[in-house]
């Protein structure tokens, strides 16, 4: 059976994020909008907007130990096994999601809404659970009861620095773990992944300090707007252009959980780039780039 697994790095002690990962007060914060944990009866769900397919709780807990939680969840007509864990690793505390069934590589962006979904909704989840065992606001959920895809989010940072990030191929590969292709001005070719010289690259829209924006061939146009207030910078991200009726939420999630470390990148002066490790079956060489 194939199965995912994602790495992230943290500051956090074990004890904390075994916590964050077993209480339902924690859950709420950086998982779901609603959770219902009960160890000793063996109840762990969590469900409601920033859950896919989360009208009701799906999962069934399987095992807690001393640094994991592991449960199925019946998600997408099909049950998939999840255990979610810490574990020390030459020197460091890493946090580690790994998931059974999970699809292949392509799958992702060719169906964005199920194959999509489960490559990226814990890259997401985890990002927002370090944050919060850091003492963090936790960046954004996506939220699955809506097509609309928007956040506002307040960065501790000048607009020129965020436009760097985003622009920057070396800034850019560092925080958010892929490779990216930029000629940076209007009406310029913008790709990431793989395969950079693909010939259905994005195009540039706008690009100063208040505004960056790129459209791919399909129509889909994401927008970062920036205003400066106080020393910070109120990053509005918005993704556009999509069938509403098939929201593009993997692309949504993958986005959030790089901008996520962009906001560590920016605030923290110890920063290091919070993913540690990506395993996914048929995974192209050169589609990620991990420090």
């Amino acid at each position: 059976m194939s199965t995912g697994v994602v790495r992230v790095r943290t500051s956090a002690t074990p004890a904390r994020i075994h916590q964050a990962l077993t209480t339902a007060d924690d859950l709420r914060v950086w998982l779901a909008e609603h959770a219902d944990v009960d160890l000793g009866q063996g109840v762990y769900e969590f469900w409601g907007r920033y859950t896919p397919e989360g009208e009701r709780g799906r999962q069934k807990l399987l095992e807690v130990t001393s640094s994991s939680v592991r449960f199925s969840w019946q998600l997408f007509g099909e049950e998939h096994t999840v255990e979610l864990g810490v574990e020390e690793r030459d020197g460091q505390t890493l946090i580690v999601a790994s998931q059974s069934p999970y699809p292949d590589w392509g799958l992702g962006v060719e169906d964005e809404g199920r194959s999509g979904v489960l490559q990226t909704f814990w890259s997401l989840s985890l990002a927002n659970l370090v944050e919060h065992v850091e003492g963090r606001p936790v960046f954004a959920l996506c939220d699955f009861s809506t097509p609309e895809q928007k956040v506002e989010v307040d960065i501790a940072a000048p607009p020129a620095d965020i436009i760097h990030a985003l622009t920057d191929p070396d800034v850019f590969a560092r925080y958010f773990g892929a490779r990216c292709s930029i000629e940076p001005h209007v009406g310029g070719r913008w790709a990431m992944g793989d395969d950079l010289e693909d010939e259905h690259a994005a195009k540039i829209l706008a690009l100063d300090e208040e505004r960056f924006a790129i459209e791919f061939p399909d129509g889909m146009v994401t927008s970062w707007e920036l205003a400066a207030s106080e020393g910070k910078t109120r990053l509005t991200f918005v993704q556009s252009g999509f069938d509403v009726s098939s929201p593009p939420y993997g692309s949504w999630l993958g986005w959030l959980s790089g901008f996520a470390d962009m906001r560590r990148m920016l605030e923290l002066p110890s920063w290091r780039p919070l993913w540690h490790s990506y395993e996914a079956p048929g995974l192209p060489d050169g589609a990620l780039v991990l420090e």
